[in-house]
């Protein structure tokens, strides 16, 4: 398996660009799609959201500094194009809600999630959290990025995510043991 420098050398070469994209794109592609699907909540939503980021990152691959990882970039590319997308849909009018119910109906009634009734649990407290809270929640747990990687995809102080993704841990128990109970 190649590195991440390799295939950063390949992506700048040109005779090798094209290649390489597909290499990254079969790498991260799986890892992007659900990042970006736990934002614009939807399959096909996420999949033209995740097609106009890695077309973001074909465009940008030159400009690329390494100043993170190549993974965090395309992390911070992923979310920058969802919040662009919900902006945009907000902007038409065609609003993509995040309220109880549609969110969980949404969730449930996808033919790719295969949870039980904790995971249903568990995502209907992650509505309890503020935006940000769910945001740093999901890509710490679901996505398994290091605090480190969060702050840079977000551009936030590494120690104020790290309370909140605490915060947020606490509060999503107190609502599973208090729903558990009843």
């Amino acid at each position: 398996m190649k590195t991440e420098a390799d295939l950063l050398d390949d992506l700048r070469q040109p005779k090798r660009k094209e290649r390489a994209f597909k290499e990254l794109v079969e790498l991260y592609q799986q890892r992007l799609y659900w990042h970006i699907r736990k934002i614009v909540l939807t399959h096909e939503n996420a999949d033209d959201v995740l097609q106009d980021t890695f077309m973001r990152i074909f465009r940008g691959i030159d400009s690329f500094k390494g100043k993170s990882s190549l993974l965090t970039w395309m992390y911070r590319i992923a979310h920058n194009e969802s919040l662009r997308f919900l902006q945009k849909n907000k902007m038409s009018n065609n609003t993509i809600a995040i309220n109880d119910s549609i969110y969980l109906e949404k969730l449930t009634s996808d033919i790719y999630f295969d949870g039980d009734e904790i995971k249903k649990k568990l995502h209907a407290a992650l509505l309890e959290l503020t935006e940000k809270q769910r945001r740093v929640f999901q890509m710490k747990y679901f996505d398994d990025l290091s605090f480190r990687e969060i702050a840079e995809v977000l551009e936030v102080n590494e120690n104020t995510l790290k309370s909140s993704y605490y915060s947020s841990v606490k509060t999503i128990q107190q609502l599973m043991l208090t729903e558990m109970t009843q």
